[in-house]
Order: C-alpha cells, then structure tokens, then sequence
C-alpha cells in the first residue's frame, strides 16, 4: 500500500482551498440560521462544514477517480458510507471543520482534517489549520511534519516521556458513559494539566508537535482521529483504546489514549480509569 507524497500534498492543497473559499469567509460571518444543532447543543454543523465537505469531495474525486470519499456531514445523513471503509482501495476520511463548536463561537481554534485509508489502514494524514496557513502532515512509513505554503517543511516529534505526576495533556470526556464521568475528571489532578481544546484537529497537532504529553478521548469516530493518529503514530508516538488494543479507523467505540511511548499509555490508562475495563 503506497501513498507518496505528491499524492499527500495534492490533498493538502485541497483541502487548502476550500478553507480559502468556503470556511475562512464565513468564520466570524454566520448568521443565525447558519449554524445548526445535531445531536445536541454541542454538536454543532454550519453552512461552511457541509460547503466545505461538498468542495472536498468533488475535488478528491477529480484528483482520485476512483477513490471513495467519506465525510462527516455525509455520514450524518447517511451511516452506511462508513460500510466501505475496510474494503476500498482507497478512501478519504473527510472532517471539513474540526472543532465546529469553536468556529460558530468565533475561537480561532478549528482545523480541516484528511486521511487517506486503503484496505483499512491508514497510509496519509492532512491536518490544515486555515489560521496559521500551515499542515501537520505524515506518509505512513515516512515521518511526521509540518509543511508551509512555501514548500519549507519541520519535522513533528512528540515530547519525551515524563512522569505521570508532570504530563500535561487534552482530554475530552464528552461522550463517556455517564457512569465513567466522575471516576475520570476526579482522576486528573493525578496529571499536571488536563484541558479540552475541543479540536481534535488542535490536539493532534500539539501531541505530534511535542507541545502536550497526552491526549485522551472519549469518542473515535475516524474523522476526529484517523489523520491525527498516523502523523502522531509517524512523529514517534503510540496510541491505542482504553483496552490496549491498537488503534483502527474502522472500529467505533473503545476510546482512545495517545501518550510518547507505551509505558506513558499504560500509567495513563491505569491513573484515569478504573482497572476492570
């Protein structure tokens, strides 16, 4: 399975564009009637996530004949895209505005997020922030790194191991069943700082980059993790669900805690949740 770098570049410039053209002037600039709720009142959707996911798709498609292009608001409206993940040949994971809630609230804390998968695996992550104008990018096999417009390139590697005591890191506990809730937010003083970015996009850019320790998710839903997972997985990081089984974008439940090393998983895992799970 190869997926080179021209082909990751290609979707970065994509998903360039369509910041340029559907998201950037509508930030700040929705009305009221633009932004909607889904499932509750912090899952939001906005006339710029689902312009942007339209302008995504057709241009994957021009560049990916072939390909089978998978997006969050599509999946909304219909579950079953998410059938063909495992089996394509090649498929895209499309977020078109991570961190929605941030971007109808006017934080510029929001990002655009692909993957490319085939077969199952994940071979590409593109992480835009439309902000800064810069990608967190990684080629499976080829390392982690951050790209500018300009061609110039850093490598991404996450911090080194501390202890639990000094780790710093996101954790989002939206979606834990009701019964983990308490059990987990009154583990955190147990690690130095725990915040909610509410961006995935945000928060894989700072684990890969070295910036935070740790990130702790309740929800894996492969738009909010398939790109941030391998350009963690290439900047030298580990990640796996709460049970200790590795992380695949086509399972839907389990969470997930990324960490530099494995033995920075494990005292995470055994400090925030309770040893039966």
């Amino acid at each position: 399975m190869i997926f080179s770098k021209t082909e990751a570049l290609k979707v970065a410039e994509i998903l360039r564009n369509a910041a340029q053209t559907e998201i950037l002037p509508r930030f700040k600039n929705l009305s009221a009637g633009a932004i909607r709720t889904k499932t509750s009142q912090l899952d939001l959707v906005t006339d710029a996530d689902e312009a942007a996911e339209r302008k995504i798709e057709a241009d994957l498609l021009s560049a990916f004949p072939n390909a089978l292009v998978i997006g969050e608001e599509g999946v909304s409206r219909n579950p079953r895209l998410l059938d063909g993940m495992g089996d394509s040949d090649l498929a895209f994971i499309l977020d078109p505005v991570d961190g929605t809630l941030n971007f109808a609230s006017g934080v510029p804390l929001f990002g655009v997020m692909a993957s490319a998968v085939m077969k199952g695996e994940v071979v590409c992550g593109v992480i835009l922030d439309p902000i800064s104008d810069d990608w967190a990018m990684a080629v499976r096999g080829e390392g982690a790194w951050l790209q500018r417009p300009d061609g110039s390139t850093t490598p991404l590697n996450v911090a080194s191991p501390v202890p639990l005591a000094q780790m710093a890191g996101n954790v989002s506990w939206r979606y834990l069943p009701q019964e983990l809730r308490p059990v987990v937010t009154g583990n955190l003083p147990r690690v130095a700082m725990a915040a909610d970015l509410r961006c995935a996009a945000h928060t894989y850019r700072q684990i890969a980059g070295g910036y935070l320790h740790f990130a702790f998710s309740s929800s894996v839903m492969p738009w909010d993790h398939a790109a941030g997972w391998l350009i963690h997985r290439e900047a030298g990081g580990y990640t796996a669900h709460f049970d200790g089984s590795p992380y695949k974008p086509v399972n839907r439940g389990g969470g997930l805690i990324s960490a530099p090393d494995k033995d920075s998983w494990q005292a995470l895992r055994d400090a925030l949740l309770p040893p039966q799970m």
